[in-house]
């Protein structure tokens, strides 16, 4: 592989919309399947970046600011974003679209009750995803490299400094480098083909308003994925606070 790049790579002209991906978000898969409609049913390119949550909150206590099993899943995305790193570095952006959607498929799209957890980005997980993928598996070495973590923390900073660092994953900039940039939509539910276009042209018309700053309510559905129960008419709702549920942090009482 040629010599691991130490900082992001430039918006590259022709792409519409720059998606900030982290593996393990379950916010990001939906938004992202969202996202990659509006693209089906448009002339929107889509370039998949990078954003790491492990590397976003590499100065926090995990042990005391999350619950327990964040840091296991957010070391996962890390490494599987040092595969993603590998390909684009030899391949170009184009085979990014295929891995995300792989990697997802492979995780959010499996039955309720699959232990897919204690699997997530092991090296057998990654070959399965990336032969789905079409892609070589020898990128499966990137996962315990390292030298890719550079690039990925200066990729996740510039991402936040488009949108301000009190914000998680996704975020998304509509025509870059220096178009509308925002954190979300975080929705629970991947919209209809019909759905699709208008709510991408709603959260547009919206993020473009000069005085706009947050639309936010903590109270939100169970995400809709198969591996979380799947849909329903009527999904239970929870309170989210810090990126996570109410109530799931050591020492917090339910609904807290």
């Amino acid at each position: 592989m040629p010599t691991t790049p130490t900082t992001a790579p430039s918006s590259e002209p022709g792409y519409d919309i720059e998606f900030f991906w982290d593996p393990v978000c379950p916010f990001a898969w939906i938004t992202s399947r969202w996202v990659a409609k509006v693209a089906a049913q448009s002339d929107y390119a889509v370039d998949w970046r990078f954003i790491s949550l492990r590397l976003l909150n590499k100065h926090k206590d995990y042990a005391t600011e999350f619950p327990p099993e964040y840091e296991r899943g957010h070391t996962a995305g890390l490494r599987m974003l040092r595969v993603a790193a590998a390909v684009r570095d030899d391949l170009g952006r184009d085979p990014l679209g295929k891995l995300v959607a792989a990697y997802g498929e492979s995780y959010w799209d499996r039955p309720e009750g699959t232990d897919m957890r204690s699997e997530l980005s092991t090296t057998d997980h990654v070959v399965d995803v990336l032969e789905t993928a079409g892609l070589p598996t020898t990128y499966a070495d990137a996962l315990d490299d390292t030298s890719w973590d550079a690039m990925l923390d200066d990729e996740t900073e510039l991402a936040l400094s488009r949108t301000g660092r009190d914000v998680g994953t996704p975020i998304i900039t509509f025509q870059p480098p220096d178009g509308l940039s925002f954190f979300g939509p975080v929705i629970s539910r991947v919209p209809t083909d019909a759905e699709a276009v208008p709510l991408w042209d709603a959260v547009t018309t919206l993020a473009a308003f000069p005085g706009f700053a947050e639309m936010k309510r903590s109270l939100r559905e169970v995400p809709q994925l198969n591996i979380l129960g799947g849909t329903s008419d009527a999904p239970t709702s929870e309170d989210w606070t810090g990126g996570h549920r109410a109530g799931h942090l050591p020492g917090d009482t339910p609904n807290s």
